[in-house]
């Protein structure tokens, strides 16, 4: 998994400039991306409740270029700090949020992330337009029981709604994983600002 990611970085010359991470869970991918380009800065941001245990992986991991963590609560706060920012990660987000909190995500990102910089959204998607596989159907159902506004996205109307923000889908591709649940890793750039 952290090797595909890996491999998106280097296609994309992603190895230099500031990224937020939306969310941000567990700090693996972002020190094994940091290690790899030390001229990127990964700032990790979250809800306050998820702040100590990402303080001591940051300790451990004894990484310059990672940051944080900054307060950053889907749906409430703006982007942290003043200085922008050229690249956003995201994984495993959107099926925790109500689509109306995605759609104000996706407003967000919009609005504060400059021409040319770039989306990377890792994410669990359902594709087409039949009914979703019985894995899926199953991880759907489990998302609704925790609240019934979760749920996995579609793929389009998650290329849908990033359109109507400013982005364009410059790559897709699906990942698979060892352990069950396959993943999407998508790429969004931003596109210049209207007169």
């Amino acid at each position: 998994m952290k090797e595909k990611i890996l491999s998106l970085f280097k296609r994309f010359n992603i190895s230099e400039g500031r990224l937020l991470e939306i969310n941000t869970f567990e700090t693996n991918i972002a020190e094994y991306i940091a290690e790899e380009f030390p001229a990127l800065h990964w700032i990790c941001s979250s809800e306050k409740k998820n702040h100590t245990a990402i303080k001591n992986c940051l300790i451990k991991a004894k990484l310059p270029n990672i940051h944080g963590p900054e307060t950053f609560m889907l749906g409430k706060d703006d982007f942290p700090g003043k200085r922008p920012f050229d690249y956003v990660f995201i994984e495993e987000t959107l099926s925790y949020l109500s689509w109306k909190e995605n759609k104000a995500l996706f407003k967000l990102l919009g609005k504060r992330l400059r021409e040319s910089s770039l989306v990377i959204l890792h994410e669990t998607v359902a594709f087409g337009e039949g009914e979703m596989s019985s894995e899926l159907k199953k991880e759907d159902r489990l998302l609704k029981e925790k609240n019934p506004q979760f749920g996995i996205r579609h793929f389009d109307n998650i290329v849908q709604a990033m359109d109507k923000n400013g982005f364009k889908l410059l790559e897709k591709e699906n990942v698979a994983d060892p352990s069950g649940g396959d993943t999407t890793l998508m790429v969004f750039e931003r596109r210049a600002f209207k007169a």
